[in-house]
């Protein structure tokens, strides 16, 4: 990279997936004065924001409007073409030589879609894949389909809803802690391996991203890391995913400090962090780190933030699909490859399996 502050020619990002992380995160990195732009994919909501840009509402920035470069109704729309007469996008041409970054905010649901392919026709070989995705195990699919790609992996801490379309509401934190990815075990690679130069691009290009967020975006809270550091920040948040979420469905609808005032749904919580906690490090070859909050700590913390409803309940009542595969099968995965069993997470992952699966059946039975 030439130069990490100020390019020289126009840089272009696409953000896959118009939700509040994707949008808020967009507008905080376009910045055409600094030959940065910014387009988003948008689906439900791409009229509104074709039309009127993105309307944020943020407690740390303020009430402002974003405009993106250009906007999207679909992938295939944000297609590179050499020529605009070949190309449907519906508003501005897509870049010429392809797209810089490929940054996917959308819900990871593997057992669903295979995302990785869906991107396949937008990535160059400059392109970078950044992923703001929940849960473990999201970058596997895409490290496969792009053995010679930089992949950024990341894990944003941010309270934030689109209360409607197009318009976004920020409430607390704006933390999102990056770190390339190789292996997804965080070992350093083998210097004659060719996944070492890929690392090592990775590196550079989330170095890149996070001097513009802060530089240019205000985001002060924009960490990077090593591989095996973000994989275990991964580990870590899920802690919190995998205690909660789950729980929230097969408790009837309790929020997150709800169910904490509840005994035996306590001791549940606790045990499910527990096991994440123990097993984290079996599979990622060293403990925690001492600045990470221990699951008491969690539990304490959540019980101030009343009213907090996971993003998996909402899902469950919009009758939606569940990130159940990246928030609980991958990790059940990944830790008995490592010779370790998560008993608490694999009776959650297969109760809840087993409900999707029956309300589906029954919808497409007609009894619903």
């Amino acid at each position: 990279m030439a130069n990490l502050d100020n390019p020289t020619k126009p840089v272009h990002i696409l953000f896959v997936g118009a939700g509040a992380v994707g949008c808020f995160y967009a507008s905080r990195l376009h910045h055409p004065s600094h030959n940065i732009y910014t387009s988003l994919t948008a689906r439900s909501n791409y009229s509104a924001i074709a039309a009127n840009g993105v309307i944020l509402e943020t407690h740390s920035f303020g009430n402002y409007t974003f405009s993106p470069y250009a906007v999207f109704p679909s992938i295939a729309h944000a297609v590179p073409t050499p020529s605009a007469t070949t190309n449907p996008a519906p508003t501005r041409q897509t870049p010429r030589d392809g797209w810089d970054y490929i940054i996917v905010t959308t819900k990871a649901l593997p057992d669903r879609t295979d995302d990785a392919a869906a991107v396949a026709p937008l990535v160059s070989a400059k392109t970078c894949i950044v992923l703001i995705q929940n849960g473990v195990g999201v970058e596997e699919p895409y490290r496969k389909r792009f053995p010679q790609n930089p992949i950024v992996s990341a894990v944003t801490v941010i309270s934030a809803e689109q209360i409607r379309n197009g318009v976004v509401r920020q409430n607390r934190w704006t933390r999102i802690s990056l770190g390339p990815y190789g292996s997804g075990l965080g070992i350093p690679p083998d210097p004659n391996d060719e996944l070492s130069d890929v690392v090592k691009q990775g590196h550079e290009r989330m170095d890149q991203l996070a001097r513009w967020w802060i530089r240019y975006g205000g985001i002060r809270d924009v960490e990077t890391h090593t591989e095996l550091e973000l994989q275990t920040i991964r580990w870590h948040k899920l802690c919190i995913n995998a205690a909660f979420n789950p729980t929230a469905v097969l408790s009837g609808g309790r929020g997150n400090a709800d169910q904490l005032t509840d005994p035996e749904l306590r001791e549940h919580i606790q045990g499910v962090m527990n096991e994440i906690w123990n097993a984290a490090p079996k599979v990622l070859g060293k403990p925690f780190p001492d600045n990470l909050a221990k699951p008491e700590k969690i539990i304490s913390s959540t019980e101030r933030n009343a009213g907090a409803r996971p993003s998996m309940l909402l899902d469950w009542e919009a009758g939606r699909p569940m990130e159940l595969e990246v928030i609980l099968g991958n990790p059940i995965r990944i830790a008995r490859r490592a010779g370790v069993d998560m008993p608490k997470l694999q009776t959650l992952y297969a109760l809840l399996r087993s409900m999707q699966k029956v309300r589906e059946d029954q919808k497409a039975q007609g009894k619903l």
